[in-house]
């Protein structure tokens, strides 16, 4: 429930806190039945409505963010001094809310301007990749890279939008019997077959443990034109292989060149969702807008996913009730038990996740942040939940179990398909994601207007009362189809985004 009078937000009428739309100073009252502020509350944090006692619960968005540590009178700021976490028991109701609602017939569906791939999907972008196997070929594959981007190697064939080199620090010494080793196998053949590049080169330096030959054996993909492989120490080193690599990405020019760009249904979207560096109103203005956003390309028969699982710990339950069967729901708490273990055994807890800049714009445990989080996934049925990098074959929304560590987690929604990114934030986050284009989503005003040559849009709107979710929403949806159908987001017109490649690292380096 958004007042646009008062200078706080109150998210639901059970809510024992409220959201400052802007910094309330000691004393002053802030329109909710008389109650006045005892001590300066910042921006974007919280401020008690009610009196909570000693080991009381803390509501907001209607559910329980944490406990009390302390006494808590109204008027006062509500924040990690007096804000604890307790443990994420919820009754969990399998498959209760699952009605896909408004569904749009296909004569209605909308359309956008993308690369045909055939069998391989549909483009948003045309790019070429070169793929390192190893870290050990790294400096080799951003060279020639280099080469093409910089030293004037694409000249005359403008309809290609770069060569990204997809660089990483590990295949070496990893146990090709372990979760990090089919981890990183999943997200390189994900990226050698993803439709936004139309040619892939994948470099190898030859001893290593990661093996180009079991990647191609395993997940079945062929030499031939658009995808060519090669090694280090089998070309007779660095010069020698810089030499070919340049050569052969010179033959693909014309072919990758000449592809243009034709009408394509919105269903051959996939849109990866994500929120980083978070803030107090991630979750009542940018996330919530862009899960409007999500419902709408659902209902024109495209696919969003949502990721993070640390991210929606605590809300969770709110996920399986949209799940379209009891086996869907299962297997998302199944990735958060194995989450629960992974933590334990490495010393360390879910509610780590609220990081420093989650914190000072006012987030304060991960219920709090998972509660805002999924509210980027909008309100249509859990269609599936994939591991990290699995290929996304079900239309719909879905879920993606990664980390909640930016990078990591949209490597792992462009491995497995995802086309166009959106990606909120409240401190600032600048990625850019090669070779899917990133819309970055502002969740304040504030924000917004400070670096706005990083922002495409602003949701600032929404906290002040001058915007709501479905119009902003709507202007989401708008822009995803404009960027799915070629227009530059901020980071693709800086050539951002060469440095966000980063598969899940899981398990130990011997």
């Amino acid at each position: 429930m958004l007042n646009s009078v008062s200078s706080v937000i109150i998210l639901n009428p059970n809510d024992n806190v409220a959201v400052a739309r802007d910094k309330i100073a000691a004393g002053s009252s802030f329109g909710v039945d008389g109650v006045t502020a005892t001590e300066p509350v910042p921006r974007g944090h919280k401020v008690a409505l009610k009196p909570i006692a000693v080991g009381g619960e803390v509501l907001k968005f209607g559910q329980v963010i944490g406990v009390a540590t302390v006494a808590i009178e109204p008027g006062q700021h509500v924040h990690l001094h007096n804000l604890s976490m307790v443990p994420s028991e919820h009754e969990h109701q399998f498959a209760t809310d699952n009605r896909e609602t408004g569904m749009l017939p296909e004569a209605e569906r909308g359309h956008f301007m993308g690369y045909d791939r055939g069998i391989g999907g549909v483009g948003t972008r045309n790019f070429i990749g070169i793929i390192s196997t190893v870290n050990c070929s790294a400096t080799v594959s951003k060279y020639i890279a280099d080469y093409f981007n910089r030293g004037g190697g694409l000249n005359g064939f403008d309809n290609i939008d770069g060569v990204v080199a997809l660089t990483h620090g590990g295949g070496c010494a990893v146990n090709t019997k372990s979760e990090g080793y089919r981890y990183l196998i999943r997200t390189i053949q994900g990226y050698a077959r993803h439709p936004n590049f139309g040619g892939i080169l994948m470099i190898g330096l030859g001893c290593e443990t990661n093996q180009i030959a079991p990647i191609l054996e395993h997940y079945k993909l062929v030499e031939g034109a658009r995808l060519r492989t090669m090694t280090i120490q089998a070309l007779g080193g660095t010069r020698k292989t810089i030499e070919t690599a340049t050569e052969i990405i010179r033959e693909m020019l014309p072919e990758v060149n000449a592809v243009q760009r034709t009408r394509q249904p919105l269903s051959a979207l996939k849109l990866a969702l994500e929120c980083g560096g978070s803030d107090g109103y991630s979750g009542i203005s940018a996330n919530p807008a862009l899960g409007y956003a999500s419902d709408l390309l659902v209902r024109h028969g495209g696919t969003s996913v949502l990721a993070e699982t640390p991210e929606i710990y605590g809300a969770e339950h709110l996920l399986t009730r949209r799940a379209v069967s009891p086996a869907v729901a299962e297997k998302l708490l199944h990735r958060i038990d194995w989450w629960r273990d992974y933590t334990a055994r490495n010393g360390d807890e879910l509610n780590n996740n609220p990081s420093h800049g989650n914190k000072l714009g006012g987030l304060t445990t991960i219920l709090e942040k998972s509660l805002g989080a999924v509210a980027k996934g909008g309100t249509m049925p859990l269609k599936a939940v994939y591991e990290y990098a699995e290929m996304v074959t079900e239309s719909g929304f879905v879920f993606m179990d990664t980390p909640g560590y930016d990078p990591v987690a949209v490597t792992g929604q462009v491995a497995g398909g995802c086309n166009v990114i959106c990606f909120t934030t409240g401190r600032g986050s600048v990625s850019g994601f090669k070779p899917a284009p990133c819309i970055k989503i502002a969740t304040n005003t504030q924000m917004y207007e400070h670096m706005q040559e990083d922002m495409d849009l602003n949701c600032g709107g929404i906290v002040t009362g001058d915007d709501s979710i479905e119009a902003a929403g709507q202007r989401i949806f708008d822009d995803i189809v404009a960027v799915a159908s070629g227009k530059r987001t901020v980071s693709e017109i800086y050539d951002y985004g060469d440095n966000e490649f980063v598969p899940w690292h899981v398990g130990a380096v011997t």
